[in-house]
């Protein structure tokens, strides 16, 4: 099958971690004998800071890292944007638009999805339908054959307040091709890496981190992340920590085979509103073979066993974590193995591209059945009748 993608970026991770998970998913599609094409707007935020800050070299490496993903731009301010975007789409079996593209992008591709034969979905890894449901109310996901949200909470957002019920809990995953155990000597006992949070974690990192710092000024605590103001930066040299700037994703798994133990800060949202819905750093941090210790956060959706990482309920539990795996070579590597085990067993970009052949044969079956009747009376439920996707090809696996 063709699949054509339409993100804010896949070339740039530029305080972008939405780009992480998409570009996994697209090199497992292809490795399953798919056709990708990854489409983004030209002067993406992403990039253009990317490239102020650090010049084409981290695309140069995107692109030595992802040679199987085919990216292309279109201009968002051409005249001729909609017979642009129909010319991008031609041919394509299945559309996903990711949320974090401009409405008038997200709402002009399913006519032409639909009209070139294919299925579009809508796709979420972000909190905005909870913290900024006014942004998604612009966007017209009754055209859409079903949206893609990375949470079973998250999921239940569309469908009750937009009024979605094609909605599929699809977590975000370990692009384990790239993210794996690098046999690296150690120089750093604790490395956070991530934002600063904008003020959506800022007391929570002072105290499980920062507090940690200074609690062990004998170990060495490293950062790197964007959009640290002045104020962070002075407090993370008064705690003894080393900031080391932004860190281009396809290094990340070298940073953490350098470091003992690593540490989960979710932001806010993640905690009292959208619980289950881990960071994309989890995923990627234990496909890497490195300790991790949460912060409070609850996994109600059980994507991890018990003891995949270690869970703390106060900061001095978050420290004395960070301790022991920083000085204990043998409780390091159990704790290690077994998050790892975890990740290739359940959350491999492998695992969510066969999850979404299995949510297109759904949609074909239902097509097929007639369910797509609903759409036609107005009422916005179901897909629309169509030919099955998987039907003229097996589907890989």
């Amino acid at each position: 099958m063709k699949f054509v993608f339409f993100v804010h970026s896949a070339v740039s991770d530029w305080n972008h971690g939405n780009a992480h998970f998409v570009r996994g998913l697209m090199s497992a599609l292809t490795r399953m004998g798919h056709r990708v094409v990854s489409y983004e707007p030209r002067g993406a935020w992403s990039v253009e800071n990317l490239l102020r800050d650090h010049g084409v070299g981290p695309i140069v490496d995107f692109a030595r890292a992802y040679p199987e993903i085919d990216v292309r731009s279109y201009d968002p301010a051409s005249p001729s944007l909609n017979d642009d975007l129909a010319h991008a789409v031609a041919g394509a079996d299945v559309v996903l638009v990711h949320e974090w593209n401009d409405p008038h992008v997200v709402n002009a591709l399913p006519p032409l999805v639909r009209a070139a034969g294919g299925i579009p979905l809508f796709h979420d890894t972000h909190h905005r339908p909870w913290s900024q449901p006014d942004a998604i109310a612009r966007f017209h996901l009754q055209a859409y054959d079903g949206v893609l949200a990375f949470g079973d909470v998250l999921r239940d957002v569309y469908r009750e307040r937009f009024a979605v019920e094609w909605a599929w809990t699809f977590h975000e995953a370990a692009d384990v091709e790239r993210f794996r155990p690098l046999d690296l000597p150690k120089t750093t006992d604790v490395i956070w890496i991530g934002n600063w949070g904008d003020e959506e974690r800022t007391q929570e990192l002072r105290d499980y981190w920062l507090g940690a710092a200074r609690r062990f000024p004998e170990l060495s605590f490293a950062a790197h992340g964007v959009r640290y103001p002045d104020y962070a930066l002075a407090e993370l040299a008064e705690a003894g920590v080393e900031f080391r700037g932004w860190a281009p994703s396809v290094h990340v798994p070298a940073a953490f085979a350098r470091s003992r133990v690593t540490l989960h800060v979710p932001r806010r949202a993640y905690v009292q509103a959208l619980r289950g819905i881990p960071t994309i750093r989890v995923f990627e941090a234990l496909a890497c073979g490195i300790p991790l210790v949460s912060a409070p956060w609850l996994d109600s959706e059980h994507l991890f066993r018990p003891g995949d990482y270690v869970s703390v309920d106060s900061p001095q539990a978050m420290w004395q974590a960070l301790h022991r795996f920083a000085t204990d070579d043998d409780a390091r590597a159990e704790q290690a193995a077994r998050g790892l085990e975890t990740i290739l067993a359940r959350h491999t970009c492998g695992h969510r591209a066969r999850q979404l052949l299995e949510i297109l044969a759904e949609l074909g079956s239902a097509g097929a059945a007639g369910s797509a009747g609903n759409r036609e009376d107005g009422t916005g439920n179901g897909p629309r009748q169509r030919a099955d996707p998987l039907a003229s090809e097996a589907a890989c696996t």
